[in-house]
């Protein structure tokens, strides 16, 4: 069996190299190996189909993720690749899915695919956002900074100079974007080699986006979060991606969301939970409190005589929101019972008082006095 293409060899990159890099050595290769100025060269014109296999996973970080990670295996139709991906149980949709789909059936969007597999269309793209948890209830409008493409303002998105009469269609695969090929058992489509998937070719690239008909630009895209929302949830703004070349729809922007930690609340779901230290005699003798609420009121709280650490009351309706919902969860608080520290003199002489009058009376600590209950059975064996 012949020996397998390493894919940055042959595009003569290392495997740190960036995108940029990939690309501008692909160019310069394609460029040197091209049929065109091969004519009758077999050698030069495998090179050149060498060249376009390697460039269709590298410049795809989906494609190149897995090859980095497979190797050559995450490609093989039918074959149970490294780590559990077995490519035979994906739909070929009577032979015609492409890699993109396969891809897109592994990985779906959370690794910034393009959507729906549209050839050319624009890539989705990742932000990130910290809220606190009285945003995430109420829900909260942000206005974050995101870099992606946007259509060249220079050539109006179509990526030649002379507008839309320098864009053809791709002669290679009449426009679709893919062509056909036989690998192993299976027909599947790919990329074209001719026209990177475009479906077109341009004769005059324009000079500021290199034919690309979209430039990098920093904007600031404004954000609704949602009231309920969880902590690494994400929120889709749909067409706030990178733009499509040569008018293809754009990609979709996900704004992943974290929540910061709370000094009063934990949540869990739409329920919220709150720890208050109570005072021994407030336990004791027994007490009203005042309870803080998520939504910034307060709830006055009976605290029954006899309390014990632990303990715990429930505030219904006074939890989290439920997302895309007016319901409300419920509010737990758990008390806990404190020690008191640093006695003064009077204060010691009044505890000893007690315990002194209290004694062993298993009335005041019953579980105190089942606990020595159970100890003297230990050593007695009853």
């Amino acid at each position: 069996m012949a020996a397998r293409l390493d894919y940055y060899e042959v595009l003569e990159v290392s495997k740190t190299a960036s995108a940029d890099e990939i690309k501008k050595s692909y160019r310069k290769l394609a460029m040197k190996y091209h049929p065109d100025r091969n004519q009758g060269d077999k050698e030069a014109e495998a090179k050149f189909k060498d060249i376009n296999q390697a460039y269709d996973v590298l410049k795809d970080e989906q494609k190149r993720a897995a090859y980095d990670k497979f190797g050559h295996a995450a490609f093989e139709g039918g074959a149970g690749g490294p780590g559990g991906f077995d490519f035979s149980n994906f739909d070929f949709g009577g032979f015609g899915g492409g890699l993109g789909d396969i891809f897109e059936q592994m990985f779906g969007d959370k690794m910034g695919g393009r959507r729906g597999g549209q050839p050319n269309s624009g890539n989705d793209v990742q932000a990130y956002i910290e809220i606190t948890l009285e945003e995430a209830f109420t829900g909260t409008q942000k206005d974050i900074r995101v870099k992606s493409r946007v259509a060249c303002q220079e050539c109006s998105g179509t990526g030649s100079k002379s507008g839309s009469d320098g864009v053809q269609t791709c002669p290679s695969c009449h426009g679709a974007g893919k062509v056909r090929v036989q690998q192993g058992f299976f027909i599947v489509e790919r990329s074209c080699p001719s026209c990177h998937g475009a479906g077109r070719t341009i004769k005059d690239p324009c000079s500021v986006c290199r034919g690309e008909g979209t430039v990098e630009q920093e904007r600031v895209v404004s954000v609704q979060i949602p009231a309920g929302i969880e902590n690494g949830m994400r929120v889709r703004k749909s067409g706030d991606g990178d733009a499509g070349a040569n008018g293809m729809p754009a990609g979709d922007l996900y704004v992943h969301v974290s929540v910061k930690e709370h000094s009063l609340f934990q949540r869990d779901g739409a329920n919220m939970y709150c720890r208050i230290p109570l005072r021994m005699a407030q336990a004791a003798l027994g007490s009203e409190i005042d309870v803080p609420v998520i939504d910034g009121s307060r709830v006055r709280m009976k605290i029954p005589s006899g309390t014990q650490t632990g303990a715990r009351f429930c505030l219904r309706g006074k939890g989290f929101t439920v997302l895309h919902s007016s319901a409300r969860g419920d509010m737990y608080v758990d008390v806990a019972v404190e020690t008191p520290q640093h006695l003064t003199k009077r204060q010691r002489e009044l505890l000893e008082e007690f315990e002194k009058e209290a004694g062993e009376d298993a009335k005041h600590s019953p579980e105190h006095a089942s606990w020595f209950q159970r100890i003297q059975n230990f050593f007695t064996g009853t």
